[in-house]
């Protein structure tokens, strides 16, 4: 009953390669205290559940998508059942779920990772760390420096909040069917910034403008945002977006701001 095959239309490559699960469950913070909720998104036939149950996490909850997948894990897992989601991740509303403090970990759904990002990013006052496994292209991305031409919108807003690290690299040959790619295990820690010290909307807004024509000067990028912009004596805008660093989209905001004061 439970030998199933991968789906293509919900993009599943399946882990086998028990080392790597151990390491991406090992990689995510033992230390005191442990988040309200812990929550494993694809957990597919349980290739890091299995080293979770180990860890005694109190708050464990697995959201899957595949009904199939979640019967299996539920028979699998009994002492999980009641925290057996089976929903789209992006669907959840997590504050009125969890309203406490929130991990994540699990091997995304490549096909939907960047916006599994952008949400747990909305989420940021609660998702205190997040380890997973993407598509390397992914990966490379998020952890990218100024200066460096997949240095992106990704990069930038996500280590406004969080400590990025890249972890591994993991062959398409540990995965069942092997995708045609290579993943890669990051992770995601919080960082001590509650608030930019700038309007954080304006913020995002700009990081957006400035990478959705990366070629042209923030000058030209950003002109959307007002005329104004034209005529600000502001070094960053006679640069380009993947040459400023988080730090200089804060201070960019800043002075575009007191402009439209």
């Amino acid at each position: 009953m439970y030998d199933m095959k991968a789906k293509k239309y919900l993009g599943q490559h399946f882990l086998k390669d028990n080392a790597t699960s151990q390491q991406i469950v090992d990689a995510f913070n033992q230390r005191q205290p442990h988040p309200a909720a812990l929550l494993e998104i694809g957990p597919g036939r349980g290739a890091l559940t299995q080293f979770l149950t180990q860890k005694q996490f109190p708050h464990l909850y697995l959201i899957e998508i595949d009904h199939e997948l979640v019967a299996y894990l539920s028979k699998t897992y009994p002492r999980l059942a009641s925290h057996i989601i089976e929903a789209d991740f992006l669907d959840l509303d997590l504050g009125q779920r969890w309203p406490g403090t929130i991990g994540v970990i699990g091997n995304l759904p490549y096909n939907i990772s960047s916006p599994i990002f952008f949400k747990l990013l909305q989420h940021r006052d609660q998702v205190q760390e997040i380890v997973c496994m993407v598509q390397k292209e992914v990966a490379d991305r998020i952890v990218a420096k100024p200066g460096s031409k997949i240095y992106g919108i990704p990069s930038v807003l996500l280590q406004a909040f969080y400590q990025v690290e890249y972890l591994c690299t993991v062959e398409p040959a540990l995965f069942n069917p092997p995708p045609q790619v290579h993943s890669a295990v990051i992770r995601l820690r919080r960082n001590n910034i509650q608030q930019l010290a700038c309007d954080e909307v304006l913020f995002f807004r700009l990081v957006k403008l400035g990478f959705q024509q990366r070629r042209k000067k923030l000058r030209n990028a950003l002109s959307t945002v007002g005329s104004f912009i034209q005529h600000m004596n502001i070094p960053f805008l006679n640069q380009r977006a993947e040459e400023l660093s988080v730090q200089d989209f804060i201070q960019l905001t800043q002075q575009v701001m007191a402009a439209c004061i």
